[in-house]
């Protein structure tokens, strides 16, 4: 069985971007190969700052939405307490 993640990304520009993926170091490979989502292609480079692990799919969707939902300021501080 896969392990799920959600994971934040920090960009070139300072901005944050989340997401999920089953396949982390690969996810964040394509992100800086410009094929990993459209609104990292223009932010390269991007470096993996934050993630957790999830059993399921559905629960590290469910976490990205949740997170997505958060201030910078929040996103920040997940980031710091890791």
């Amino acid at each position: 069985m896969d392990t799920n993640y959600t994971y934040l990304v920090r960009c070139a520009d300072g901005s944050l971007y989340c997401g999920w993926t089953n396949h982390l170091e690969q996810r964040i490979q394509a992100h800086n190969e410009g094929r990993g989502a459209k609104y990292t292609k223009s932010r390269r480079p991007v470096s993996l700052v934050y993630y957790e692990e999830f059993a399921t799919r559905r629960e590290a969707m469910q976490r990205e939405s949740a997170i997505k939902k958060l201030t910078r300021k929040e996103k920040l501080q997940l980031v710091e307490h890791q």
